[in-house]
């Protein structure tokens, strides 16, 4: 699983930082790591970085605060839409 991804912060489990791993716009996989390992700035939610994977460890992580902020806007802006929607006829 060496490389480079694009890796999106899903949750926290006590100490530790699950990291889903994308690739194209696809997760293709998880990494686990130590939640002081992430940069100050990424140590939330939904956070989105780049991981260098080398001999199957993470090595390297660069936070991406525009990527953080744009995906942040997509998903309120698809939340704001299908907030608009008509009701329902039926009731």
């Amino acid at each position: 699983m060496n490389g480079t991804y694009t890796g999106v912060v899903d949750r926290f489990e006590d100490d530790s930082a699950v990291l889903l791993l994308e690739r194209e716009g696809d997760v293709v996989g998880q990494a686990t790591l130590p939640r002081d390992s992430l940069p100050e700035a990424a140590n939330h939610a939904d956070a989105v970085l780049t991981v260098t994977v080398e001999d199957n460890a993470v090595e390297r992580l660069e936070y991406r605060p525009d990527e953080t902020n744009h995906r942040r806007e997509n998903a309120q802006d698809r939340f704001d839409r299908l907030s608009e929607r008509p009701p329902d006829d039926d009731n």
